[in-house]
This record gives structure tokens, C-alpha cells and sequence, in this order.
């Protein structure tokens, strides 16, 4: 039976771990050295929280970040290989877990935030982690994305959401097996974090200083309910 595309990201990831992390730690990812890291980092900030929950942690680069600024802060991930350096590098709480998982209670914890910078690669993964902002968010708490520019990824594609082939497009030959990735307007991103009582309440795009260009969308949501 052909596997589907969320299990092929989940397979993809754990055969990637390791290089993925040595990369994160060596700063090899001009873009996010550039301009996401940065960027990410400021978005969270703004919203002012004191409790973060980062969803599709890795191995921990945000959770390390955040730490000095934030009281409390956990990270979720699919991952184990990735949960495990996050352990080797911090003592924060970190667990091992699926999307699909957040939104039936199986993390006991709320917070005033809940970040994912560049880790809803799938569309049922991705919907599960946003319907799961109705239990793990407080009220008046935000949800905050960061995710690949639509109109820079779509690239000779047609416009519209669907299923893509990944790339390791720019990494070494140490990368392998590509994860797929669902592709979604920038309407259909609006749409998504304007529901289950969120409301989008900023949405910025990040320039590449070499290239001007948009390098990352992100959206920032409030719980109202």
C-alpha cells in the first residue's frame, strides 16, 4: 500500500534528523541566519506571553531562543531522534508527539502562545494543530505561524492548494528522501487562522535583505473565545 503524504513526512523527517539538526546548530540555512530567525523570534515577542508551547519543536533552536525571555516554554514534536537533542541541549519540557494527538487532550498544559515556525508541512497535520488552539490556548492567547511564502513557493505551479514534491534544494548531500509538503494560499492560510474562534490580527512577510523578496509569511492569531 502506497504510504500517504503525512506519513511520508514523518518518515522523511526521522531519516533527516541528524543532518537537519547539525545544520540548524552550524547556521548553514542562509534564510533563516538572514531574516526568519529573527523574524519568528520578534512576532512571538510581540504578543507578550509568559507561557510558549512550540509545536514541531525539532531539536529546540526556537525553545533555546525563547528561553531567557519567556517564563515557561515546552516543545511537542513528531520526531524522537529530534525530541532527544532538544533533551541533550535544554531542560525544558519536551515530549514526543503527533498533531493529531494536541487536539485530544493527550498534552496537559495551556499556554499563551503556541508557535510553529516553518513545521505544519501537512494539511490534515496542519488543520489538527490549529483545532487543537480551542484547548491548549488561553483565552486572548495567540497563535503564530511561520511558513514558506506562498506566492515564492509556488514557482511554475498552478496557484491553488495541493500536495507538492519537497526538495533539499541548497542543503548537502547528507539530506535525503524529501518530505512532501501541502502547498496553501495566502488566502487559504488566512482562512485557516480565521477559525475555531481565532482571528488573524497580523500577517507580515519578511524581506530578504540580498533578494528584496518576501522570504516567510507569517500570521498572527488571538483566541476570542
Amino acid at each position: 500500500m502506497k504510504a500517504s503524504h503525512e506519513t511520508r513526512i514523518i518518515d522523511s523527517w526521522r531519516k533527516n534528523a541528524t543532518p537537519w539538526a547539525r545544520a540548524v546548530q552550524a547556521q548553514t540555512i542562509a534564510s533563516r541566519r538572514l531574516v526568519t530567525n529573527d523574524a519568528i523570534i520578534s512576532a512571538v515577542l510581540d504578543c507578550k506571553p509568559k507561557s510558549v508551547l512550540d509545536v514541531g519543536c525539532g531539536e529546540g533552536w526556537l525553545t533555546r531562543q525563547l528561553s531567557p525571555l519567556v517564563d515557561s516554554i515546552a516543545g511537542i514534536d513528531a520526531i524522537p531522534e529530534l525530541i532527544e537533542e532538544a533533551q541533550r541541549r535544554s531542560a525544558h519540557r519536551f515530549e514526543v508527539m503527533a498533531y493529531d494527538d494536541l487536539a485530544s487532550g493527550a498534552l496537559d498544559l495551556t499556554a499563551d502562545l503556541m508557535v510553529c515556525n516553518f513545521s505544519l508541512l501537512g494539511k490534515e497535520s496542519g488543520d489538527a494543530v490549529v483545532n487543537a488552539t480551542q484547548t491548549l490556548l488561553r483565552p486572548g492567547g495567540h497563535l503564530v505561524i511561520q511558513t514558506l511564502h506562498p506566492l515564492m513557493a509556488c514557482n511554475e505551479a498552478a496557484y491553488q492548494d495541493g500536495w507538492r514534491e519537497g526538495s533539499w534544494l541548497g542543503f548537502d548531500d547528507t539530506f535525503s528522501d524529501p518530505a512532501p509538503w501541502y502547498f496553501r494560499t495566502l488566502e487559504s492560510w488566512v482562512a485557516l487562522v480565521n477559525t475555531g474562534g481565532l482571528r488573524l490580527v497580523s500577517l507580515r512577510e519578511p524581506l530578504h535583505p540580498e533578494t528584496g523578496l518576501p522570504a516567510s509569511l507569517i500570521l498572527t492569531s488571538r483566541r476570542t473565545e
